[in-house]
């Protein structure tokens, strides 16, 4: 049995709790507190608003706990906000929340609420055929270091990528009825 967190502080927490109630042999948590990090084999940072869940893994006493677990290799999965959370550098913005992915991303990339849109991407690692790709006010990795394994562009745009322990994608696959993106994440947990 795998035991999957979900940070439990802002975002599309109940989303991501839904499609892990889905996969076989997967048990899964709401992490609000620094205790809840020792019960977990991998954790999922949802989307949501990346400067609320910076401030709140402050308020929780949770960001310095939390970065020496992904460290330390626990799997983490960052989806939007989360790959935001993940990254060493922002493009025009100095805050580095817990800053562990060598990549590089560009907040609201697509533009706000009306650059949202759905596409359609095939991702060899994770599906055989094509999966549905929601994006809401998406980021992109305009940069990644030579240790990073780029998954998936858009129109030339980075994404998803892998970098030994850690998943970023810009898109949400938990508001989508495919569950190829928690399976795989499920699959890094060892």
């Amino acid at each position: 049995m795998k035991k999957i967190g979900v940070l439990a502080i802002q975002g599309s927490i109940a989303e991501h709790i839904e499609k892990l109630r889905q996969i076989k042999d997967v048990q899964t948590f709401e992490i609000k507190y620094v205790k809840d990090l020792e019960v977990i084999d991998g954790l999922i940072i949802p989307g949501g608003e990346s400067t609320a869940i910076g401030r709140l893994l402050h308020d929780f006493n949770l960001l310095e706990p939390l970065k020496q677990k992904i460290t330390a290799g626990l799997p983490v999965w960052g989806t939007c906000a989360g790959m935001i959370t993940l990254a060493k550098k922002l493009v025009g913005d100095p805050t580095v929340h817990l800053g562990t992915m060598d990549i590089e991303v560009t907040r609201n990339a697509y533009g706000r609420q009306l650059g949202s849109f759905v596409a359609k991407g095939k991702v060899k690692e994770v599906s055989a055929v094509e999966i549905p790709l929601v994006f809401i006010r998406a980021p992109y990795v305009s940069q990644v270091e030579e240790n990073v394994q780029v998954l998936l562009k858009i129109e030339n745009r980075i994404v998803a990528c892998r970098q030994n322990n850690m998943l970023v994608t810009s898109f949400h696959p938990e508001l989508t009825d495919d569950l190829s993106f928690h399976r795989y994440f499920v699959s890094m947990i060892h």
